[in-house]
């Protein structure tokens, strides 16, 4: 009888060893190679060793394009995030924490292209079919054309697809799925592997769209080997405070448009409702007259987005202060913090600074740096900025206040809510009509933004 053959391989990132290793030589985490059975290579993995004649290498220039009609929904924050709608044939992970609403959002996806008479299959290894027509009915989906199936074998799925004909299938999640040709268990490496390739398989070859979600580990990014995001079209991620209604869609891989845009979503009751005008929400609670907290216009892809930057600064009792940042990167604090300390003359090396974007969102653009510092210089020295300020630019290292992309579409943005003042670097002045009821001011240094906009003496410009 054949010895059986062994072999382990990491959880993380899908190392595979002969021997076991109590760190994986690949990603240096602990404990992660798990032991697991060779298996023989599956048919679908084995090649007819001959050139399929439809297979051939042709000439770029002698290849027709087809414009591919993508499948709009009815979610125009997904469209914006998927690049204008779905593609045909697509292969989308979507990913995020536990409870955030990653099953609510596909589902709600589901019912409204089956109200357009689109098929959907709605596939779930998790929950049964009278739980997911519980949730169904708490978002009203009620569509005869979505049809839900409880299945976690690959091969049964791919009969299911072919006996229902969908335009679009949901996989929830990958790391429930099984194929037979694979002894170990599902949510291993090879179980993640080769489901996924076999989803891969199902989309490119039947121009089948397919959602799948992926489960995230403790570090926030998603479970399995490195390679389940090589492998799709588009990487999406759900994010936001379990506490906080808001949610955040975000591309950070997309074949088919830009990483850069951002979806916004509310929790409630019925499910999620779209955000149209994010900029209202995240300063429908802001408060007027109180020191330490500047308005900016920052840029999610094509969109600009007005955020409230808060900080707290104050003596500390240790003698290394603190530096807290939530929603912007903790070095860039850092940074401009010793610039004014250097270039300003603030005394800030025994202070504790607590730097937050209110709403939740993450900022990692230089154009919020001016408001940061701002909002810094303004809690230390409790002056109040004017309450229908905002500012935008990037500091530099000597105190420079430095151009900015798409000023235009910032001050537009932020003319249309109401606000009455711009303070925007020097160099961006001129070119560009500036909106009605809306003052415009250059800046070249910090020292100079911080006379413009402290409340005190901004009296002299006004």
């Amino acid at each position: 009888m054949a010895k059986t053959k062994t072999k382990f391989i990491c959880q993380e990132c899908g190392y595979e060893s002969r021997k076991w290793m109590g760190r994986c030589p690949s990603c240096q985490n602990w404990n992660t190679l798990v032991e697991e059975m060779e298996t023989p290579t599956s048919k679908r993995a084995e090649g007819t060793g001959r050139a399929n004649v439809s297979n051939r290498p042709q000439p770029i220039s002698q290849i027709s394009r087809e414009n591919e009609q993508r499948m709009t929904t009815k979610l125009s924050e997904l469209n914006r995030v998927l690049g204008g709608g779905i593609v045909p044939g697509s292969l989308v992970l979507v990913g995020g924490d536990p409870g955030i609403g990653k099953s609510t959002l596909l589902l709600q996806l589901s019912a409204l292209l089956a109200e357009e008479n689109k098929k959907v299959l709605y596939i779930s290894g998790e929950e049964s079919v009278k739980q997911t027509k519980m949730r169904a009915e708490r978002l009203h989906a009620h569509a005869d054309a979505l049809y839900v199936l409880t299945e976690t074998d690959t091969v049964v799925i791919e009969q299911a697809v072919d006996m229902v004909q969908p335009d679009l299938v949901i996989i929830d999640s990958i790391q429930t799925m099984q194929t037979p040709d694979i002894t170990s268990a599902p949510g291993s490496v090879a179980q993640v592997r080769e489901s996924t390739s076999a989803f891969m398989n199902l989309a490119k070859s039947r121009g089948i769209s397919v959602f799948v979600v992926g489960h995230v580990t403790k570090q926030g990014a998603i479970a399995g080997p490195k390679m389940l995001e090589h492998m799709v079209d588009a990487v999406l991620y759900f994010e936001g405070e379990r506490h906080h209604t808001f949610r955040i869609l975000r591309a950070v891989k997309n074949r088919f448009g830009s990483t850069n845009e951002i979806g916004i979503f509310e929790m409630n009751e019925e499910g999620l409702r779209e955000v149209l005008n994010p900029s209202e929400i995240f300063l429908e609670e802001r408060s007027e007259g109180v020191a330490g907290a500047t308005v900016t216009a920052s840029l999610e892809g094509t969109r600009p987005v007005l955020v409230e930057l808060q900080a707290l600064v104050a003596p500390t009792s240790y003698a290394n202060p603190r530096r807290t940042a939530t929603g912007v990167d903790h070095n860039r604090v850092a940074l401009l913090m010793a610039v004014l300390e250097r270039r300003v003359g603030m005394l800030l090396q025994n202070q504790d600074a607590y730097i937050n974007v209110a709403g939740g969102v993450k900022l990692d653009e230089p154009a919020v740096d001016l408001a940061i510092a701002v909002s810094i210089a303004s809690s230390f020295r409790n002056q109040v900025t004017r309450p229908t300020d905002v500012a935008i630019g990037e500091v530099g290292l000597t105190g420079e206040i430095r151009r900015v992309s798409r000023i235009q579409e910032r001050v537009n943005e932020s003319a249309k809510l109401g606000f009455e003042r711009c303070i925007i670097p020097s160099k961006n002045m001129g070119g560009w009509k500036t909106p009605d009821h809306m003052h415009c001011i250059g800046v070249g240094t910090l020292e100079e933004a911080l006379d413009v906009m402290l409340e005190e003496r901004a009296r002299t410009w006004s």
